[in-house]
């Protein structure tokens, strides 16, 4: 088992009444000793921006706005924007973020030279319906697991399928912080698993591309629910970290209990040059609620990380803790690595039997 000390919160929601019913789900970028982090605020009324912290070290916060960084602007986040990712390539940030308008959830990307200045370039997860999205994925015949006709069998019941105006849920999107063999990198939830787009710029990422891509979902998807842990779904958490052994990609799982859904942080390991390849992922969660700020917020029982920062071989992880307060953990990058490789080795001795 891999050694973990939960530093605790970090953040909390404050008077201001931007964040003042809740802080969560960070994106985090590092330079140097310094940690930027763009988060989730949650007002009472259920509407939220991107409020913006820095810290000195891994979480000793220095430096926090006043006002929010990031607000909705646009039709499709006029019910709010969060969950940020950030990602660094060339001289470039790349945020990805949730925008709702009401009814939809949907990947949005923002670019910045600054973390100051930013531009939106809109959606860039599939502008499809529910009707649609079967249609396409029916396709793939038995390839996929069923949970992904589950959301079309939930609004077919409604009567609500072909609804225009309801596209397919798309979040949790997160760029690869390097391009591979010259095609920018993302991953993106659609339930139960996580899957990878490849592409040359964001703007090709039209109905039509998407229609091609759904029909062969299948040869798409990077990991599926395996196990207890992530039963229910699972999705994207941080930007991948490179590695000489591959990409680190530390992920949550949710869990169906009696009492409701439990979130677990996750960590699994895809290839260098061919990420849509898992080598080994673990069998057991890094962590899992377990501290009363994690147990009891606006959303019960949820550890949900979205950024991290790699102080030598010590890997923090930055994470909302039940969708209220922002928290911190540590372990070592080496030993999770090793433990990793235990895994591989594991699944092939299996395979050999």
């Amino acid at each position: 088992m891999i050694t973990v000390e939960k530093y605790g919160i970090i953040l909390s929601p404050s008077e201001k009444e931007f964040e003042n019913n809740g802080v969560s789900n960070p994106g985090i970028y590092q330079e140097g000793n310094t940690v930027h982090i763009l988060y989730r605020a949650d007002q009472k009324e259920n509407y939220s921006t991107i409020g913006y912290a820095k810290t000195d070290g891994p979480n000793k916060v220095v430096v926090r706005n006043t006002e929010p960084l990031i607000t909705p602007e646009l039709v499709f986040e006029k019910n709010g924007i969060k969950d940020a990712r950030i990602v660094k390539i060339d001289d470039v940030f790349y945020i990805t973020y949730t925008a709702y308008d009401g009814i939809n959830s949907m990947g949005a990307l923002a670019i910045s030279k600054d973390l100051i200045h930013f531009e939106k370039q809109g959606t860039i997860t599939p502008p499809i319906n529910y009707g649609e999205y079967e249609k396409l994925i029916l396709k793939c015949g038995n390839k996929l697991n069923p949970k992904y006709h589950n959301n079309y069998n939930f609004f077919k019941e409604l009567g609500l399928p072909e609804e225009q105006f309801r596209g397919i849920r798309d979040k949790d999107i997160v760029f690869f912080p390097r391009k591979i063999n010259g095609k920018f990198v993302m991953l993106h939830c659609l339930r139960p698993g996580i899957q990878i787009v490849y592409f040359d710029h964001w703007k090709d990422l039209t109905k039509s591309f998407w229609e091609k891509y759904l029909v062969n979902l299948s040869e798409h998807i990077v990991l599926n629910p395996k196990g207890i842990y992530e039963v229910n779904y699972i999705g994207v958490g941080c930007p991948p970290i490179e590695t000489k052994e591959g990409w680190l990609l530390i992920y949550y799982g949710v869990q169906e209990t009696a009492l409701g859904n439990l979130f677990h942080v996750k960590a699994a390991l895809l290839q260098l040059d061919k990420p849509e390849i898992e080598i080994a992922r673990l069998s057991y969660p890094l962590f899992s609620p377990t501290k009363q700020w994690e147990i009891e917020g606006e959303v019960d029982n949820v550890v949900f990380p979205t950024g991290h920062a790699l102080f030598e071989n010590d890997l923090y992880i930055y994470y909302g803790a039940a969708y209220k307060q922002i928290a911190v953990a540590k372990m070592d990058i080496n030993e999770l690595l090793l433990e990793l490789k235990k895994e591989k080795i594991s699944d092939e001795s299996k395979k050999s039997i």
